[in-house]
């Protein structure tokens, strides 16, 4: 049976656009969806470790075929444990506001607490990078409120969903469906909502 994480990279809660429109993807998805468990990991409640030195000189002894021990085997378990709770996972939904025209540095934090050899990638020695996130869906919405697209440079640059979607796709995750929510300073706000809202029931129905 299929399972869906909702991630969600906004500390803003209710007040989040991001959010919100995941509220609604997620409501047409369970109404579509009655048999599918959906579970949410907000990823400012705590729970996420960091991924400091003991942590990088894990990752560094089990790339070169040892085992961590002391300090580096917490760090290591936890980063095995994130990985484990994100992997028990068929679908996606990832709510992801731009900040500072990328993503929020909580939602970089999960990639690189993940992203780890033998879970998110293997290494071939003639082929390279070796996903192994195969079989997996994911849903994004991507919200922003001075960039949008079609506007000059001095509205910013988009390295929030060319970053991301790469990591989706480097790590595996190739079935992957946009919802956005670019309205620029002096749009509609409520009028693009309400568009963004729908577009998201329209993907949740066949997702």
């Amino acid at each position: 049976m299929s399972r869906l994480l909702h991630i969600s990279a906004s500390p803003r809660g209710s007040a989040s656009h991001s959010r919100g429109i995941a509220d609604a993807f997620l409501a047409e998805y369970q109404d579509s969806h009655p048999d599918v468990q959906v579970d949410h990991y907000d990823l400012w409640d705590g729970t996420l470790p960091p991924f400091g030195p003991a942590a990088a000189s894990a990752k560094m002894t089990v790339f070169s075929g040892g085992t961590p021990v002391g300090e580096e085997e917490a760090a290591w378990e936890a980063a095995v444990a994130t990985f484990k709770r994100f992997d028990a996972y068929d679908r996606y939904l990832f709510s992801v506001p731009m900040w500072n025209g990328g993503v929020p540095y909580i939602l970089k934090q999960l990639i690189d607490v993940v992203s780890q050899p033998g879970m998110v990638f293997g290494i071939d020695g003639e082929r390279g990078y070796v996903p192994l996130l195969t079989g997996k869906r994911a849903a994004v919405i991507y919200t922003s409120a001075v960039w949008a697209p079609g506007l000059g440079i001095e509205w910013g640059q988009n390295a929030q969903s060319p970053y991301f979607e790469g990591w989706l796709r480097w790590a595996g995750i190739s079935d992957i469906q946009d919802i956005r929510f670019h309205p620029a300073l002096w749009g509609d706000y409520p009028a693009e909502l309400k568009k963004a809202a729908e577009a998201a029931r329209e993907v949740a129905r066949t997702f």
